[in-house]
């Protein structure tokens, strides 16, 4: 391994904040990490890091050369995607990240025509609906529903997603069918609740186009989109979602929109995030062809709505 490599290796542990868990990234033990390091420190005559059995800590030499690596790693991004560009035909490795119900149902199928196209371009797809670190796991693209937090990517917006207010034919026959929004806040329902994400309430506009806000009778929460379906399935409670989760539901009469006269406030849109802005061919390619497939104005999972143009749009 010569410098250039250990350098690099040094960055990935205090990206991840652990020798561990940068050997667990590269299948290796983390002795290798440990002895790799050492040996930078010989080849470049200075203390890099403090350790203790237990934590380590940059030194002042090792938080200048930390600074050196980035710089580093993104001159060899740099070079090999220039490099790339000259080539006619795309090859090379694409990796993507993606939540888990965008990926199986959006991206995955644009990777089958996308491969069938470019059969030189191999595809890793890592599904996750916990943020992961792009720039310190690789990744080239990543897909998420949500105002990007991480101000170092690249973040493009490239799908609209409203929301939706369901509940089975069974629900409605139990609880009656709501006639006004105050109304709903009695019904049983089903929230989306996670470690950063909580949907107590209903957002929507008055007559007045003022943001208005119900609070919700939740009885079952769900990190889950699709968990949360099968629940208003159920009949047990209606749920308010994402219209990407929505397959064929509402066409075949399972679930069925209420208070379509609602002017219900969007969720977050779908993003693109990259690191950088000189994408290689592969990864330019790749993000058009999801444009192309998702649709330009409306987005495709709105088809699986009948008339979805008019829902939710207020009186």
């Amino acid at each position: 391994m010569d410098t250039t490599s250990r350098l690099l290796m040094l960055l990935d542990v205090i990206e991840r904040g652990s020798f561990a868990k940068s050997a667990a990234s590269r299948n290796i033990d983390r002795s290798v990490i440990s002895k790799q390091i050492s040996r930078l420190e010989e080849e470049l005559g200075v203390r890099l890091l403090n350790r203790t059995t237990r934590s380590f800590s940059l030194t002042a030499a090792g938080a200048e050369m930390v600074k050196k690596a980035e710089q580093l790693r993104e001159l060899l991004g740099e070079t090999v995607r220039l490099a790339e560009n000259y080539h006619q035909e795309p090859r090379g490795v694409l990796k993507i990240t993606s939540s888990t119900i965008l990926g199986r149902r959006f991206i995955q199928p644009v990777i089958n025509d996308f491969q069938k196209r470019f059969p030189q371009v191999e595809i890793e797809l890592h599904l996750d609906d916990q943020l992961v670190d792009v720039v310190a796991d690789g990744f080239d693209l990543a897909f998420r529903m949500g105002e990007p937090k991480d101000s170092s990517l690249i973040a493009r917006k490239i799908a609209r997603n409203r929301l939706v207010l369901l509940a089975s034919p069974e629900f409605i026959e139990t609880y009656g069918m709501p006639t006004s929004i105050e109304e709903l806040g009695d019904y049983p329902a089903a929230s989306y609740w996670s470690q950063s994400i909580r949907v107590e309430s209903i957002r929507y506009y008055n007559d007045n186009n003022e943001i208005c806000e119900l609070k919700t009778k939740s009885t079952f929460r769900a990190n889950d989109g699709e968990v949360l379906l099968m629940k208003a399935l159920s009949g047990t409670a209606y749920v308010l979602v994402p219209t990407f989760v929505i397959e064929n539901e509402v066409k075949d009469g399972l679930l069925i929109p209420l208070l379509t006269d609602v002017k219900l406030m969007d969720y977050s849109p779908m993003y693109a995030m990259y690191p950088h802005r000189d994408l290689p061919v592969r990864t330019r390619l790749f993000f058009d062809a999801v444009k192309d497939y998702l649709g330009k104005e409306i987005p495709i999972w709105e088809n699986s709505i009948p008339n979805f143009e008019q829902l939710y749009q207020g009186k």
